[in-house]
């Protein structure tokens, strides 16, 4: 018992330390975010599928605290080896350090050897404290067996404390006093990279977006049906789905931020500041985002209010041409601090849509979580190949040139938004009463825009429902239909028409490799 206890206090000093040490160097060298950026990196898509189905946004939390649990059944199993084999248990701790230490400086966003530093020093750390706790219990056994060999002779071994009782002692003192210094040196560490985004936080708080010189259109009085239930035009910051690798959030400081455009066909590479976005015209527009990661009917898409800068403006006074224009590069590469590549195609970017380098979201300056300083969008793509978050460095360059982050983990290349719809309400296994029931929801195709929904109620007809005033092309598009219900069960099934005419697909498939397809239903039980 005493001795998993001593690799429990061994492994929480291991993680105290190291929280310590990454806050001198980066927290995202924490061993714990590095192992789990890693493992991240290394999960099959049908798995990172699973775990966003399951648990949504909580899917990183749920990540860190299966890898504590892990480490410490690692660490209760060390440390009732070491009890035996002190040297095997201590050196076990050492490779559980090597193993974070590995993984911080495979990472995207390595800054090299310094990463590891974290997970060694709290790797030597925790190995250190096993080896003397374990030599504690180790002194105690032996002397439990001195004290009964002597007893057995006919010594007086009641007279003094025995040996056995000296070092539980000396145990306890040295344990409690080692659990006292990782919790200090974890708090220490915590504190210390509280303080590194403190200058973030601060730069964003100073941040007045001016006026657009290209204002969004109001949106139309009709865009909102007034039906309960059905999501709100306006997705809220608070509301808005997050979908991304990063453990820990970027805190960029919008004053220290730099932007560097280069690379195939930039006659003129460029370094932009924060401020000088601020300074070029801004354009404001509504633009509804999808994840590739949503399923059918799923939740990860909004739609929200954003602030930028014309992207293709930017790239066309770098002397960038469109591939049509016989520009040299068909692939946008954008770089996020923390790593992250994602691969958009030119022509895209170019083709006149609203492209932006994104500094505001619903009227305020971005959320961290959702890129601040700045972060792309760009209208009818998928985020995985469009939504680079802290974004700070685009280099132009081709698809077969270079291949971004998720194209290396068998994701399609290029990936324009399917055409879907979303049955918002009545919610599955609803029991609403005979009679009119509205039925309500949003459709999406963005940059294409919604013609028409259409919904069936079991194998009967497909009726046109009502759809709510267009926005524009690039933003969702709600609808009703009023239902005659009649008791029993029954299901409901939508599919909407885009303004190309195409409709949207009855074929089912999962969301790799770039999105999912297929018609959503929900069933219902009418009183």
């Amino acid at each position: 018992m005493l001795g998993a206890l001593s690799g429990a206090l061994a492994g929480f000093a291991s993680l105290g330390v190291a929280e310590s040490v990454s806050a001198a160097v980066r927290p995202q060298a924490s061993p714990i975010v590095a192992v789990g950026g890693a493992a991240i990196d290394r999960t099959p898509a049908p798995v990172k599928d699973w775990a966003i189905r399951h648990f949504g946004t909580g899917d990183k939390v749920v990540l860190q605290a299966g890898i504590l649990v892990v480490l410490a059944l690692f660490a209760l199993a060390l440390g009732v080896l070491a009890v035996h084999r002190r040297r095997t248990g201590a050196a076990g701790v050492l490779v559980l350090g090597g193993v974070g230490a590995v993984a911080a400086t495979g990472r995207p966003d390595s800054t090299g050897l310094g990463d590891a530093l974290p997970s060694l020093t709290g790797a030597v750390a925790g190995a250190l404290l096993l080896y003397v706790l374990a030599g504690r219990l180790g002194q105690a056994d032996r002397r439990t067996d001195d004290v009964g060999r002597t007893g057995a002779a006919g010594s007086p071994a009641g007279d003094e404390p025995s040996g056995e009782d000296w070092d539980r002692r000396g145990f306890v003192v040295a344990a409690t006093a080692a659990a006292a210094a990782s919790t200090g040196a974890g708090v220490l560490g915590r504190t210390l990279n509280g303080r590194r985004g403190r200058d973030a936080l601060a730069s964003r708080q100073r941040v007045v977006l001016p006026a657009p010189g290209s204002p969004a259109s109001a949106v139309p009085k009709g865009a909102q049906v007034r039906v309960a239930g059905v999501s709100p035009f306006v997705t809220p910051n608070r509301d808005f789905y997050r979908v991304d690798t990063a453990l820990v959030v970027p805190k960029v400081d919008a004053g220290a931020w730099r932007l560097r455009i280069h690379g195939r066909g930039v006659r003129r590479p460029v370094t932009l500041s924060f401020d000088d976005l601020l300074r070029r015209e801004l354009v404001e527009r509504d633009i509804t985002l999808t994840c590739v990661s949503n399923e059918v009917g799923g939740p990860y898409v909004g739609n929200a209010r954003w602030t930028g800068v014309r992207l293709a403006g930017l790239l066309a006074e770098c002397g960038v041409r469109a591939p049509s224009d016989g520009g040299p590069a068909d692939q946008l590469v954008a770089r996020s601090v923390d790593g992250m590549t994602i691969g958009s195609p030119v022509e895209d970017v170019m083709d006149g849509r609203d492209a932006l380098l994104a500094l505001g979201m619903n009227g305020q300056p971005l959320p961290f979580e959702h890129g601040f300083p700045v972060r792309m969008v760009v209208p009818g793509l998928y985020g995985y190949v469009s939504a680079c978050k802290w974004i700070e460095d685009i280099e132009l360059t081709t698809f077969d040139a270079y291949d971004p982050y998720w194209v290396r983990r068998d994701w399609a290349r290029q990936a324009p938004v399917k055409t879907q719809s979303r049955i918002d309400t009545p919610k599955p296994f609803a029991r609403p009463e005979a009679g009119t029931v509205m039925v309500a929801g949003v459709a999406w195709a963005q940059h294409r825009g919604i013609d028409k929904v259409e919904v069936r109620v079991d194998d009967g007809p497909w009726q046109t429902a009502t759809l709510a005033a267009e926005d524009s092309r690039d933003t969702w598009r709600q609808w009703s239909f009023a239902w005659t219900a009649t008791k029993g069960g029954h299901t409901l099934t939508v599919r909407a028409t885009d303004r190309t005419g195409a409709v949207q697909t009855d074929e089912r498939t999962r969301t790799a490799p770039d999105g999912a397809s297929g018609w959503h239903s929900t069933v219902v039980t009418v009183d």
